[in-house]
């Protein structure tokens, strides 16, 4: 059976807020096109680690879920970035992380509300 596409998202997409995570710990501060800020790389793995969870649970409802609810929060801070909002001085954003958190933003909660919705019935 094909995988549901919010499910095959998020096992491509966890990992990688895991790994964004770290290398934000690792990265010099002058290499940087992103924030390398403690709280920021916090939240990417603490959230990398919940979708690890998301999927461990193997329904796709949670999978649309996660996707759909990340994808709002990366708009929110692309909204905050420009705004001033909370958390922009905490997490430090760049312009690099704003254009990140728009297409990662759109593609998650677009592929949360409109793929798999045949599939919804069934779990």
């Amino acid at each position: 059976m094909k995988k549901p596409l919010n499910s095959l998202l998020l096992t491509a997409f966890a990992p990688i807020l895991i790994v964004a995570g770290i290398l934000g710990f690792v990265t010099p501060p002058s290499l940087a096109l992103m924030s390398g800020a403690t709280p920021y790389n916090l939240f990417h793995i603490f959230f990398g680690l919940v979708g690890v969870g998301v999927l461990a649970t193997k329904r796709v409802s949670l999978a649309k879920l996660f996707n759909i609810g990340f994808g709002a929060i990366d708009l929110y801070q692309a909204i905050a970035s420009f705004a001033g909002l909370f958390p922009t001085t905490l997490f430090a954003y760049k312009r690099a992380d704003d254009v990140l958190h728009i297409v990662l933003g759109l593609l998650l909660v677009g592929v949360g509300l409109f793929a798999d919705r045949t599939s919804d019935a069934a779990k």
